[in-house]
């Protein structure tokens, strides 16, 4: 119903008053997660004026536009998103906006579909989680430079060099990671998790992931999947679980619990950021911040 609501505002917006006022004339441009609100930010500059609607620890299985939201996105001239149901209802609003004649742009676009990891649980068919995979976020930023390239001709040089720049900080980011993550023995490598957001990165390093909720919050960890976990982790004697930012801890805070029903320990080895970015100002708060400090935590915990 509040998605209804909100689609009936933009197009009583765009049909009578948008505001058409560009601040410092430059290209307004919306991104929902923080992970796409950080990237688009290393490319675009000061060349666009960026907002993002979701922040830190915001889940965007479960989010909803708010009325400052919809100035935002009634306001942008283009907007870039997940894609694949991640942000499953804003899908609705953005198909309405493309209609409208502002440009919406998924990133998951770019992606050859056939190397995605499926999934049962989103309309699309795909796990929607694909952050997690450095490479295809490589060949997100080559795409985001070819588009703000096309929105703003005059200034696709800055764009292009951005964009290097960035690439070459991913290329870093990887060897980086992958030297952390060698310390660590292949049997030790079993990471669970509130949910399954890991699974590309799992791919990526060779973990088996388990998450205890599916692909999506929206759907709930019963007591019989509790149990089962339980008895998955005494068999395999992992040492730590872990905690996700934007998912309620208490999820793992059961599983922990029911470990230790069973005559079994096992600790939390710390949060994790998986659907959203940490705080703005912080290592976290960037893309390459929260990858590093989360296979930080995980080596350090699994070890």
């Amino acid at each position: 119903m509040k998605n209804i609501i909100i689609i009936c505002i933009i197009s009583l917006t765009f049909s009578g008053c948008k505001d058409t006022n560009k601040q410092n004339d430059k290209l307004n441009v919306v991104t929902t997660t923080s992970m796409i609100t950080d990237l688009v930010s290393n490319i675009g500059g000061d060349a666009i004026n960026l907002q993002g609607l979701m922040g830190s620890g915001v889940d965007p299985h479960l989010y909803k536009a708010s009325e400052g939201d919809v100035t935002k996105l009634v306001n942008a001239d283009l907007i870039f998103y997940n894609g694949l149901h991640l942000e499953g209802k804003l899908v609705e609003v953005f198909e309405k906006m493309e209609h409208q004649g502002v440009k919406t742009i998924a990133i998951s676009d770019t992606l050859d579909k056939n190397t995605l990891i499926g999934s049962e649980y989103f309309a699309s068919n795909y796990d929607p989680h694909i952050w997690f995979n450095i490479e295809y976020w490589e060949q997100v930023t080559t795409f985001v430079v070819h588009k703000l390239s096309e929105a703003i001709p005059s200034e696709s040089s800055v764009f292009e060099e951005n964009g290097q720049q960035y690439l070459d900080k991913l290329k870093e980011l990887k060897e980086e990671i992958t030297n952390t993550i060698s310390s660590l023995p292949k049997e030790k490598r079993i990471l669970v998790t509130a949910h399954d957001a890991f699974n590309y990165f799992g791919k990526s390093f060779d973990f088996e992931v388990v998450g205890l909720q599916g692909l999506s919050t929206a759907t709930e960890a019963g007591v019989q999947d509790v149990q089962k976990l339980a008895t998955f982790i005494i068999d395999n004697q992992v040492k730590a679980i872990f905690v996700e930012s934007s998912v309620p801890k208490r999820t793992i805070e059961a599983l922990q619990a029911a470990v230790k029903s069973k005559g079994h320990d096992v600790k939390i080895g710390g949060t994790l950021y998986s659907d959203a970015l940490g705080n703005a100002g912080t290592v976290e708060g960037t893309y390459i911040g929260m990858f590093k400090y989360n296979v930080n935590t995980i080596v350090n915990a699994l070890k």
